[in-house]
């Protein structure tokens, strides 16, 4: 038998959904199928699955540092 499931909403700034989207839609994913992966995450390991801080741990990259490394990672697109 299927597990019950939830309707869950949420306000987020509209402009922060759209570039969220933006990236979910190039890996295939809907921002509830996001969400659920994060709910699992923490259901798994019985915390939040990143540091959350008011100091970023290592420096932000640039956007051409961003770049650079996935297509080090990945190769070319």
């Amino acid at each position: 038998m299927g597990q019950t499931t939830t309707l869950f909403r949420v306000r987020v700034p509209l402009q922060r959904l759209k570039r969220a989207e933006a990236v979910l839609s190039r890996l295939g994913l809907k921002p509830g199928d996001a969400f659920n992966m994060l709910l699992a995450q923490i259901d798994l390991r019985k915390e939040i699955p990143f540091p959350i801080s008011t100091k970023p741990i290592t420096p932000l990259l640039t956007a051409d540092q961003q770049a650079t490394a996935w297509t080090e990672a990945l190769g070319e697109y």
